[in-house]
């Protein structure tokens, strides 16, 4: 009779035992968002100063006070909350500047979304000035429908809208609202 209830006994531990095996899943991906709320952000940085070079020359240098990282989100993204200070450098050196109150980069989509004070100043003078303005990196291409005023050599022009190539080359205020000549 002792034997019978040890058996019993076995089988009902195996039983479990096996059950709890079979029943476990991988769900380290859950297990790693414990203790993250979905609308915290992942990481933070402040005072950010980063160099971007290739072959030896500086080609980008992002000056930033504050960013959060919302990479573990199913859409991520980066955000700027204090504004950006960008420099670009092109290959003979020139030198092209943008400036924004905050921005956010969308990652899946190459997309940065600059909002706030918008100014980009190339370095042949010409100067963007945009409540919001975005910029498809894949493209490499500028685009708003918001009120802009663009000063390209001594004209200031006012319209809604803008549409450029990165280098403002290609460079069309949409929805011209107005003029100014400037004397110089």
């Amino acid at each position: 009779m002792r034997k019978l209830n040890i058996n019993n006994i076995l089988t009902i531990v195996m039983a479990i035992s096996m059950t709890m095996v079979f029943s476990c899943k991988n769900n380290f991906k859950e297990v790693q968002k414990i203790g993250i709320s979905e609308n915290e952000p992942i990481g933070e940085a402040e005072n950010i100063h980063l160099k971007y070079t290739d072959s030896g020359k500086v080609k980008v240098i992002l000056k930033s006070d504050k960013m959060l990282d919302f990479t573990n989100r199913n859409f991520p993204y980066r955000e700027f909350t204090e504004g950006i200070f960008l420099e670009l450098f092109g290959e003979g050196g020139e030198r092209n500047v943008i400036i924004s109150d905050y921005a956010v980069l969308y990652l899946k989509t190459d997309l940065i979304d600059l909002q706030g004070n918008v100014k980009i100043a190339m370095h042949s003078k010409d100067t963007l000035f945009a409540q919001q303005l975005y910029f498809d990196q894949g493209k490499e291409w500028l685009f708003t429908n918001k009120p802009v005023t663009f000063r390209t050599g001594q004209d200031l022009i006012h319209g809604n809208g803008f549409d450029s190539n990165r280098d403002f080359t290609n460079a069309e205020v949409l929805e011209i609202t107005g003029i100014i000549t400037l004397d110089e």
